[in-house]
């Protein structure tokens, strides 16, 4: 029993010993800017899902980039944008209208409220 007890005591001290020592603080290792540039479209005709995107930075913190995507109503919005460490993140928000429509579904439900 004693034995049982001495273990427990014991596991429980090893448990608590790491969080009350305390640690020493090792930084994160710095890495060189790596320049990257990547891009994919998406155009499902059976959910209507169409979006796009494309990225590319210089790797010194230099980003530039667009996506876009189309509504609900047919248009499709448009976001051009840039950052940097000097004027942080800018976008541009464009609409273009017309374009892709979904097929007419009929009428939208009505509901009625169950209890009147």
């Amino acid at each position: 029993m004693i034995v049982k007890v001495l273990i427990i005591v014991a596991c429980g001290s090893l448990a608590f010993a790491q969080y009350a020592a305390p640690r020493a603080y090792v930084s994160e290792p710095k890495y060189a800017p790596i320049p990257y540039s990547f891009q994919y479209n998406v155009n499902d005709p059976q959910t209507y899902d169409v979006h796009s995107q494309s990225e590319s930075s210089d790797g010194n913190g230099n980003v530039k980039g667009s996506y876009s995507l189309l509504e609900a109503d047919g248009s499709t919005r448009v976001v051009e944008y840039t950052a940097d460490d000097h004027s942080g993140f800018n976008a541009v928000v464009k609409k273009i209208e017309g374009g892709y429509k979904a097929p007419y579904s009929g009428p939208a439900p009505v509901y009625k409220p169950i209890y009147a």
